[in-house]
C-alpha cells in the first residue's frame, strides 16, 4: 500500500488564518483613520473591507474528493485503499480575496474653523463606524482561531497516524 501524504487540511487552516489576518489589518488601519478628513489624493477617508471569493473549481474538488475517499474490500482478512492519485486538485487552494471600498458618503459635521470645512462650515467625516469595526474584529479573531483550533487538531491527527 502506497502512502502519501494529505496536507490539504493545513492548507486550508492556514489560507483561512491569512484571510482573518487580513480583515483584522484592515480593520485596525479603519480604526487609525476614524478621524482622516484628508488623504495623501486629497479625499475623505473611506472605509477598506476585504471580499472573500471561493472558487467554484475547488468546491467541485473537494466534493469529488469525499466521493471518492472510501474504502473497498477484495477480501475479508485485509483493506486495501482506493488510490487518491485521481485527486489532483488537493494543492490548489483557490479562495481569493480582495480590498475593496466601501464608498458610501460619510456623516457631515459642522466645524467651521477646520482646515477641510467647505464653504458652509461641513466637514465630510470618514464613513468608519468604530462599533462596526469592533464587531469585524470579533468576528475575524474568532475565526482566526477556529481555523488555528482546525489547525492543531489536523497536526495531531498526523501526529498520532506517526505513532501507530
Amino acid at each position: 500500500m502506497k502512502i502519501t501524504p494529505n496536507f490539504t487540511a493545513f492548507k486550508i487552516s492556514a489560507k483561512g488564518m491569512s484571510i482573518q489576518k487580513n480583515k483584522m489589518d484592515l480593520v485596525a488601519e479603519n480604526i487609525a483613520n476614524v478621524d482622516t478628513t484628508k488623504t495623501k489624493n486629497g479625499t475623505v477617508y473611506k472605509r477598506k473591507f476585504l471580499q472573500v471569493v471561493a472558487e467554484k473549481e475547488f468546491r467541485e474538488t473537494l466534493s469529488q474528493a469525499s466521493n471518492t475517499l472510501r474504502m473497498k474490500t477484495d477480501n475479508k482478512d485485509h483493506i486495501n485503499f482506493i488510490p487518491t492519485s485521481e485527486i489532483s486538485g488537493e494543492s490548489k487552494i483557490n479562495i481569493n480575496s480582495q480590498v475593496l471600498q466601501d464608498n458610501t458618503v460619510g456623516e457631515r459635521l459642522y466645524m467651521p474653523d477646520h482646515p477641510d470645512a467647505d464653504q458652509d462650515g461641513y466637514v465630510e467625516m470618514p464613513n468608519v463606524n468604530v462599533v462596526t469595526e469592533m464587531v469585524d474584529m470579533i468576528s475575524a479573531t474568532r475565526s482566526y482561531e477556529a481555523n488555528l483550533t482546525a489547525f492543531n487538531a489536523s497536526k495531531e491527527i498526523a501526529k498520532n497516524a506517526l505513532e501507530i
